[in-house]
C-alpha cells in the first residue's frame, strides 16, 4: 500500500489536462470580457442603422432610375 501511495504521488498523468483546462478557461474569460465591452455599442449602432433605413422611403423604381441598381 505504501508503494502504491508513493507511485501515486510521483505520477504526473493528468497534469497537462489541468493546464489545458486552466488555459481554456482563461481564453473563454477573455472572450466574454471582450464581448461585454463591445455589446452595448454594437446594439446601439444596429438600432441607429435600423432607424435610418426605416426612415428612408426609396422604391425600387427610384433606384433603377438613378442607375445605381447594378446589373
Amino acid at each position: 500500500m505504501i508503494k502504491f501511495i508513493k507511485n501515486f504521488r510521483k505520477d504526473e498523468n493528468g497534469a497537462v489536462t489541468v493546464d489545458w483546462v486552466v488555459l481554456t478557461a482563461a481564453v473563454v474569460g477573455l472572450g466574454v470580457a471582450a464581448y461585454s465591452a463591445i455589446e452595448g455599442e454594437t446594439n446601439q449602432l444596429s438600432a441607429d442603422i435600423a432607424a435610418t433605413i426605416a426612415a428612408e422611403n426609396v422604391t425600387a423604381d427610384e433606384v433603377i432610375a438613378a442607375g445605381t441598381a447594378g446589373g
